[in-house]
């Protein structure tokens, strides 16, 4: 591995002219191809193997031009303090509004509250709701316009409007916070490298590769029914591990330089050894975003495999247009421990024999070993306390900021006719093998009005055969309710005794149900989840470090760091701690996919931190240090390093905090405080701790299997021993010998 990496170093440094442009021709493609793209439509939500996604096919089946997936819009009306929406005038405005709702190309249907009793108890507030042909992303400008101005006449007459549901739902913003987590990023990398050009070219291969990963998932979004969250994430996580897997072979070649290899030697030696941790950490990434195909949800299939086709590219950009901007740059990117005149005066490197940072912070750990490790160990427990209170769900309108109408809307709702309303049960009765549809129909009905919490059953309607009939149920407690999610159970849990006497079947999906389903299904997952991947990851490491102990801590270190992560995430967004400062205006349940998608990112990122430090530990032992020694080498020269990546890391995360979209939000804090804790505490604190206490035994490894492992070199012994000589003779040099065949 090490060897044919060096050898690809080598040649990119050479060829630079020739892999710059095709990194640029495939950049300007990808670009090409998505300003030509249709317009991506709204990406479509569906769990497969659930009751709820059973019925909502159902309903697609035997109600043909329902447009069950077109956009919706709940146009609330309220009267002035003191007065009705019946009044007279009050009224006029409503049937006025009505009228110039129905008149839209893409309108399907708009239910005049008067008529469809649509009207509180109190007469104070009701809605009309409108149904549209086609989704919320497709539905047109004129459309959404039509609609809002239809609501701003409304208020002209007197009323206070608001528009609920899908219909105006806008691709969700970062906002200046985004920006901000860049250029941080870029302080950094100035302070790490203390050059200007060394530290350009991670931000600049970064921002290449996102480019042709966003750029590629955007052109076939409509062909891949792909949402906006995708591109998102894709760009969350390709800008952090672009950003890291550059840093660390620009701070590899900086170190070569300062050892006296030539340029292109050095290279070519730091894509042999840092570019072979690239390589294993990226497939780690890549492994746990994959991974997530086996929730068997389509929508988090995609995020997964387009986040890690995004972590591909950075990897590939790394290995090869990293050399290639450093044979550009040349004398520019200096030797480590050197500065440029304008940012240190040109002063020389440091004195050799000068411990760092990173050497003191090691030495400590390996003198108080037990003190670390038990000190690490209380603070993320301590950490993750509030994740046994976890209550999971997805977010509605009730969740966005009070400043949209969205939720105004749902407000307004809520106080005109009960919590529950917002979150409203649809019941579908398949009665195709019942002798008498109706009786069954009106047996089913019966029986959810005795329930408990059950505020208003709606009649029957049938489809055209009449042999299936949609009910509409009310719950008195609010969609994310406990209360609400024991209703949906007691109507199921009432099929069986249903069907028993009717020969009908009874499913219950909806909103507040499909939520319920993703919640359960991924929770179902989640231990097979972790087992694949955590699996699979933990016999990748195996090769890497040649030791059963060191992937075996690695594993238990990242479960630590994940589950601090969560208890975090819940004492914020669930019981409201600092939420002013995150700008969370709504707590809530965690949403339902958030447990699941941490542990595969953390996983894989959490690996990043391992194998770059534990392989330069690895590194120094198999090359004559004793254990103990072993560490503080593998600090000193990788804990500066491993520190301005995370800090990198947490920065570029901590930018998505400020999002409009809440899912985007809770993920950007959640990966940024899983970052922190796993490189700060477990990889910088617990590892060196576990590793001390271990000694020679960390790196034990059973003799029969050390024989069956392929050796993958990640160390760069291969180097020393063939590839790694200043060699100018052309017959010497391996790379020329490739280039020549």
């Amino acid at each position: 591995m090490a060897t044919y990496l060096y050898r690809l170093g080598r040649l990119a440094f050479r060829r630079r002219h020739f892999v710059a442009l095709i990194w640029v021709a495939l950049l300007t493609l990808a670009g090409v191809g998505a300003a030509s793209a249709p317009t991506a439509g709204a990406s479509s939500f569906s769990i497969p193997g659930t009751e709820a996604q059973h019925a909502f096919d159902l309903l697609e089946q035997r109600f043909p031009g329902m447009s069950a997936d077109g956009a919706t819009a709940r146009v609330v009306f309220k009267a002035p303090g003191g007065e009705k929406v019946t009044a007279q005038d009050r009224k006029a405005v409503i049937e006025k509004t009505v009228r110039d709702l129905r008149g839209g190309s893409e309108v399907a249907s708009v239910a005049d509250p008067f008529t469809a009793h649509a009207v509180s108890k109190d007469g104070t507030i009701a809605y009309a709701q409108v149904k549209y042909k086609v989704s919320g992303m497709e539905l047109q400008d004129a459309s959404k316009d039509a609609l809002k101005a239809a609501a701003q006449q409304a208020r002209n007459g007197g009323l206070t409007v608001e528009v609920g549901g899908d219909a105006l739902q806008a691709i969700p913003e970062t906002g200046a916070s985004e920006v901000i987590g860049i250029a941080i990023a870029a302080v950094v990398l100035v302070i790490t490298f203390g050059s200007l050009v060394a530290a350009g070219l991670p931000l600049l291969t970064a921002l290449i590769g996102v480019g042709i990963g966003v750029s590629t998932i955007t052109a076939l979004a409509n062909a891949l029914d792909l949402g906006s969250t995708t591109s998102t994430l894709a760009m969350m996580i390709g800008l952090a591990v672009g950003i890291d897997y550059a840093l660390f072979i620009v701070s590899r070649y900086r170190a070569e330089l300062a050892e006296g290899h030539e340029r292109e030697e050095a290279a070519g030696r730091a894509v042999g050894t840092a570019g072979s941790a690239v390589v294993f950490a990226g497939l780690t990434v890549v492994i746990a975003l994959v991974g997530l195909a086996v929730v068997n949800i389509p929508m988090l299939t995609k995020m997964g495999v387009a986040a890690a086709g995004t972590v591909a590219i950075a990897v590939l950009i790394a290995l090869t247009m990293i050399p290639a901007l450093l044979g550009y740059a040349g004398r520019k990117v200096m030797p480590a421990g050197e500065k440029s005149r304008l940012l240190g005066g040109g002063r020389p490197a440091a004195a050799k024999d000068r411990p760092n940072m990173g050497t003191r912070w090691a030495s400590f750990v390996v003198r108080r070993p037990l003190t670390v490790l038990l000190l690490g160990v209380v603070a993320l427990g301590a950490a993750a306390v509030p994740a046994s209170k976890l209550e999971l769900g997805l977010p509605d309108d009730g969740s966005q900021p009070v400043s949209t109408t969205q939720r105004r809307a749902y407000d307004l709702l809520s106080e005109g006719f009960g919590p529950g309303f917002n979150g409203p049960l649809m019941v579908v009765v398949d009665a195709k093998s019942s002798d008498d549809p109706k009786a069954a129909v009106t047996t089913v009905s019966n029986e959810i009005k005795d329930m408990k919490d059950v505020v208003t059953v709606t009649p029957a309607t049938f489809n055209k055969s009449g042999d299936t009939a949609m009910i509409t149920v009310i719950p008195g407690s609010k969609p994310s309710s406990t209360t609400t999610e024991d209703l949906v159970h007691d109507i199921r849990d009432a099929g069986p005794g249903i069907t028993a006497h009717t020969d009908a079947k009874l499913l219950v999906t909806g909103t507040t149900a499909m939520n319920i389903d993703v919640s359960q299904k991924l929770n179902d997952a989640l231990v097979p989840y972790l087992a694949l991947v955590v699996g699979l990851a933990f016999l990748l490491l195996i090769v890497v470090f040649r030791s059963i102990l060191v992937p075996l801590k690695a594993a238990l270190g990242f479960l630590l760091s994940v589950t601090a992560a969560l208890g975090a995430v819940v004492a914020v967004f669930q019981w409201g701690w600092l939420s002013g400062l995150m700008g969370v205006e709504e707590t809530g349940p965690v949403m339902s996919m958030m447990p699941i998608f941490m542990v595969g990112v953390v996983f894989g990122l959490a690996m990043d931190y391992e194998v770059f430090l534990v392989t330069r530990m690895r590194e120094a032992y198999v090359h004559g240090e004793a254990p103990g020694q072993a560490i503080v080498t593998g600090f000193r020269h990788g804990a500066r390093v491993v520190t301005a990546a995370a800090v990198i890391m947490i920065a570029v995360f901590s930018g998505f905090i400020g999002s409009s979209e809440s899912m985007i939000k809770m993920i950007g804090f959640g990966l940024a405080i899983a970052v922190f804790f796993d490189a700060f505490v477990v990889r910088m604190a617990l590892v060196p701790a576990v590793l001390a206490l271990l000694g020679r035994r960390a790196w034990w490894l059973p003799k029969w299997l050390d024989r069956v492992l392929p050796n993958v070199d990640v160390e760069g012994e291969g180097l020393r021993t063939g590839a790694g000589t200043d060699s100018r003779d052309p017959d010497a040099d391996p790379d020329r010998k490739l280039l020549r065949a």
